[in-house]
């Protein structure tokens, strides 16, 4: 996963669900990508064993607007959201399962 922190928060009108307490893992799939149901499932278990994290998945062509003020080339992207919505890492691709836990200690705050 890449630091990449421009600035953008993202709250819950924008991705149309609450952002999780802690950290929030937001991605971007589109209808026949395969690695997008992988990285889903990878996902869901990640932020059901990180208590106050969200898992929250967006299709990406009906949010185009949010697709291109992202950035966001390719599905799946995964974006990993700190308590106040920041933009702490991103990746583009099927994330392995240790990076998305790793990724989430640099959103995480105790």
């Amino acid at each position: 996963m890449h630091k990449r922190d421009d600035g953008a928060r993202l709250g819950a009108a924008e991705i149309g669900a609450e952002l999780g307490e802690r950290a929030t893992l937001l991605q971007f799939s589109s209808a026949f990508c395969q690695p997008c149901r992988a990285t889903r499932r990878t996902l869901a278990e990640v932020a059901g064993m990180v208590e106050g994290v969200a898992h929250v998945e967006i299709d990406a062509e009906d949010h185009l607007d949010l697709v291109r003020h992202l950035k966001v080339l390719r599905t799946p992207t995964v974006l990993v959201l700190d308590a106040d919505g920041a933009i702490v890492r991103r990746a583009s691709g099927q994330p392995r399962k240790a990076d998305v836990i790793a990724a989430l200690g640099a959103a995480v705050r105790d």
